[in-house]
């Protein structure tokens, strides 16, 4: 009885999630489409009680439960919170945008804590099953609200794009961890791990196949090369606010298994998964870059540019060291809170049979609303790694983690990658303050919205001035759950 007393307590964030997602669904049956508001406030108050009862359970110590497939410890709650206050900001962000396109309806609230979910359950996962179940869970509600849409054909193709690779993506991964149990015997990671530090031979080929079928599966669900083709049609073909959501929160749950799956479980074969994200991290940064340059169309070239980011949060991943890792996290912590404000400004600007994505909607922005165009400038400064910002702070110290661990030719290939990136990250500063205006359409959104995103905005300054705070936090995590 106290075993299930201290299970409950342990999955108390998740099953706050759970019932409130269900209670939404039930609500919308009931309420007139006017009042859909109430569905929001619900949504709301769910991430603030997840959030109140992932703080007040926080412990200093790790604490395992069901079995030790469910962890509980500084990493995951740390996520966790960010996770909720990603889904609260993009939430706020998207309110306007779903009403004007009657999408404002309580599937798209109950798919997002079921999609939240998802997450919660990998960033707390400590057995191969566990993961794969949040994993789905996370995947079959992404895949739905990418179509939500349904009239529109762009958002069909783009979701059935993300369905058939995703689901192969899924298998590889599936496939990978069936090959690991064969030669450990186990999916709880701790065991895993300790199988594997007893192992005589590493180089066994079924070992090997099956750490290379789980790095695919990692790098697909992040969007590193090459298992990157799904980003650019599904970020251009889901609606904006769609979009938002899987560039952003999502990468948190991703950050939490390749963390537990490489840095705990496979510790002993780093010699050779730093050798696949190496290769990965610095095709990423060169493909999405230089594809970036090319783009047209604001979403796709943000698209490329979460590419490039993966890279570069993959180089304080192969570090394989907790430095290497805790700059990782600071580093998605940052390209979250980056993509927050972009995919925000992008959302300030569309209007009711207007989406502002080609770059050319820019033109002029300065002239139409100065303050939008200063938080613009503060995103591009930013995700170029231009200093006061975060980015620059963020870039930093992943490759400083990267130098350290002995990459110093990847290092050098990454900083002249960054250089060449900042040129289509400038280029729309140029657009919004010396070219003459396309559309004279003034900014029109709520109160709440433009509150948030000028404080999301200025957040990447303020960080990037104080990175201390939020880097001491990564590191504890980091330092507490792999010791």
């Amino acid at each position: 009885m106290e075993n299930i007393h201290i299970d409950m307590l342990a999955a108390l964030p998740e099953i706050t999630v759970l019932c409130m997602a269900m209670l939404i669904l039930l609500t919308d049956l009931f309420i007139k489409p006017q009042s859909r508001f109430i569905l929001y406030g619900l949504a709301q108050i769910t991430l603030f009680a997840a959030a109140l009862f992932t703080f007040q359970t926080h412990v200093p110590t790790v604490g395992y439960a069901f079995n030790d497939m469910f962890v509980d410890d500084s990493l995951s709650d740390v996520l966790k919170l960010m996770t909720y206050l990603g889904s609260s900001i993009m939430l706020v962000y998207t309110r306007q945008y779903m009403q004007i396109r009657n999408m404002y309806r309580g599937e798209y609230y109950a798919m997002v804590l079921f999609a939240m979910l998802g997450m919660m359950i990998m960033i707390s996962s400590y057995h191969m099953l566990t993961i794969y179940i949040g994993l789905e869970l996370l995947s079959l509600c992404l895949y739905s609200l990418v179509a939500f849409d349904r009239d529109n054909p762009k958002a069909s193709e783009a979701a059935m794009k993300y369905f058939v690779l995703g689901a192969l993506a899924s298998g590889m991964l599936l496939y990978g961890m069936s090959m690991i149990y064969g030669m450990t015997g186990t999916l709880n990671i701790a065991e895993v791990a300790s199988a594997l530090s007893e192992e005589s031979n590493l180089k066994n080929p079924i070992l090997i196949m099956g750490l290379v079928f789980v790095v695919s599966g990692l790098a697909f669900k992040f969007g590193a090369v090459p298992f990157h083709m799904w980003v650019p049609d599904v970020y251009h073909g889901a609606p904006t606010s769609i979009t938002m959501f899987i560039g952003t929160v999502p990468k948190f749950a991703a950050f939490a298994i390749t963390t537990r799956l490489l840095a705990q479980g496979l510790a002993s074969l780093a010699l050779d998964w730093q050798d696949m994200i190496l290769l990965m991290a610095v095709f990423s940064i060169a493909i999405g870059n230089l594809s970036a340059i090319a783009q047209t169309n604001l979403k796709r070239m943000l698209a490329y540019s979460t590419i490039s980011h993966i890279g570069f949060l993959m180089f304080g991943i192969m570090s394989a060291n907790l430095n290497g890792f805790a700059s990782s996290m600071f580093y998605i912590s940052a390209y979250v809170l980056m993509t927050l404000a972009g995919f925000g400004m992008i959302l300030l600007l569309s209007k009711k049979g207007f989406e502002a994505e080609a770059l050319d909607d820019l033109k002029g922005l300065n002239q139409r609303s100065p303050w939008a165009a200063f938080m613009m400038l503060i995103v591009m400064f930013s995700m170029a790694g231009i200093p006061p910002t975060i980015g620059f702070y963020a870039k930093f110290t992943v490759l400083q983690a990267a130098w350290q661990a002995g990459f110093t030719f990847a290092v050098v290939f990454a900083v002249l990658m960054a250089v060449i990136g900042a040129f289509y990250y400038l280029r729309i500063v140029k657009l919004m303050y010396f070219d003459e205006p396309k559309v004279l359409v003034k900014t029109d959104a709520p109160l709440d919205m433009q509150l948030v995103l000028s404080l999301n905005a200025l957040a990447l300054l303020l960080l990037g001035m104080f990175p201390q705070v939020l880097m001491s936090v990564s590191g504890l995590a980091i330092a507490t759950s792999l010791q």
